[in-house]
């Protein structure tokens, strides 16, 4: 199959024989984002004005934060707490004037995580508009949890990654068989890419396609099932000379199966 420029890292990442390609993808989008900001970057006035704004989640603050670079990480806490704190100001004076006059509340910064299909099309679309125009001012503390730099670098990326399985699944006969020889995926993007599949193909595509993931993900959820059942049957005496097979890291491998992480990866550290 000849590959081209916006197939390579997908083609790239299902020659990793991972137990999930959208994982192995997400994981690496999620390296280079962290690198990034913590590398030059985040002595540029953009790239901090954004961090600012979007802020970091609980996981992904740890994650910065075991990375190591403590003057970066100083750096693009000092501007976003700076920031926090005039949000805080502007919202406390907002509800006093509320309380005077019967008004709404200063109006904060809320984001809501867009749809699969709004990914596809690269924007949040009006329903997430809508949802973040509704809650505008009621609460920007809770809201400002929701939103994080790394995290929205990755959704960015997302609907071009399912976009290009799309493609390659419609256009390369040899790709769906490629699929169809790999670990398959993990549960949340095995859903998604279902739902993709059933919303943009037609419903002859859909009937070709469909039934040939499913019966991966069986194939691949029965391997799987395999293993952690002999993991756990290995620690009976009886079984104690006999062999792994390969069920040694079948824990770690069925947690990716069903929720789609890394747990056994060691702390992404600055080289």
């Amino acid at each position: 199959m000849k590959e081209k420029l916006y197939t390579i890292e997908v083609m790239d990442a299902l020659k990793e024989n991972d137990e999930c390609p959208c994982c192995y993808l997400e994981r690496k989008i999620e390296q280079d984002t962290i690198s990034f900001v913590l590398g030059a970057s985040y002595m540029e006035d953009d790239i901090r004005a954004a961090t600012d704004q979007a802020g970091f989640c609980r996981y992904h603050t740890k994650k910065m934060y075991d990375y190591g670079n403590s003057l970066g990480n100083a750096w693009i806490l000092k501007t976003r707490m700076e920031l926090v704190r005039k949000q805080l100001s502007a919202q406390a004076k907002g509800k006093i004037v509320a309380q005077a006059k019967g008004n709404a509340p200063v109006a904060g910064i809320y984001h809501t995580k867009p749809s699969l299909f709004s990914r596809l099309k690269g924007s949040q679309g009006s329903e997430a508009k809508a949802a973040g125009e509704e809650k505008d001012g009621k609460n920007w503390m809770k809201a400002s949890e929701h939103t994080c730099y790394v995290c929205q670098k990755f959704e960015d990326t997302y609907g071009k990654i399912i976009r290009t399985f799309l493609h390659l699944i419609r256009t390369e006969p040899e790709f769906l068989d490629q699929l169809k020889a790999s670990k398959g995926f993990c549960l949340p993007h095995f859903s998604d890419l279902l739902q993709a599949c059933q919303g943009e193909f037609s419903p002859q595509e859909a009937g070709r396609v469909v039934p040939v993931l499913y019966q991966l993900m069986e194939e691949n959820l029965n391997r799987i099932q395999a293993d952690i059942d002999w993991f756990i049957d290995k620690f009976d005496y009886q079984n104690q000379d006999a062999d792994w097979k390969t069920s040694r890291d079948a824990v770690p491998r069925t947690m990716q199966k069903l929720v789609g992480t890394y747990p056994a990866d060691p702390v992404f550290k600055q080289k």
